[in-house]
């Protein structure tokens, strides 16, 4: 599996998914829209290093692959690209599993870099190659499922 790059700026409490994810886990992020289902491959950032690494340093994303982060309670946090090098797109959804807010970012290799994030809580995040949303339809409002497979 490939990933997009990202850091998650602000520490939040150390939260997982509900069943917590095998390091070597496959898992898939099927968002429902108005035209049908998109499945990303992601990888799932569900500690605080590897959400705090996110996806830096990454110089390629295939376009089918992302990174979700994701926490059990909703979380109030900001994401930034401090040393991503390729830009990024980021979808983020509430606890119904709902998209709620989708930003471009843009890499950042220069200190301070902005932050990105709504104004409103979330349980996860996914982040994938900028564009990615656009040419499949994802648009607010649209459904998200996490399925994790360990093997």
């Amino acid at each position: 599996m490939r990933l997009a790059p990202l850091l998650l700026l602000v520490a939040v409490a150390c939260g997982s998914a509900e069943q917590a994810p095998d390091p070597n886990a496959s898992a898939t992020l099927s968002i429902r829209t108005e035209d049908g289902t998109v499945s990303l491959d992601v990888q799932v950032a569900d500690t605080q290093a590897e959400r705090q690494t996110g996806l830096m340093g990454r110089e390629s994303l295939s376009p089918y692959d992302g990174m979700a982060f994701v926490w059990e309670e909703p979380v109030v946090s900001w994401f930034w690209m401090k040393d991503t090098l390729i830009p990024l797109s980021i979808a983020f959804w509430d606890d119904h599993g709902r998209i709620i807010s989708i930003l471009a970012m843009d890499p950042c290799t220069e200190d301070p870099c902005p932050s990105y994030g709504p104004e409103e809580p979330f349980v996860g995040a996914v982040e994938v190659g900028r564009g990615t949303f656009e040419r499949h339809g994802v648009a607010l409002g649209d459904r998200v499922e996490l399925t994790v497979s360990n093997g």
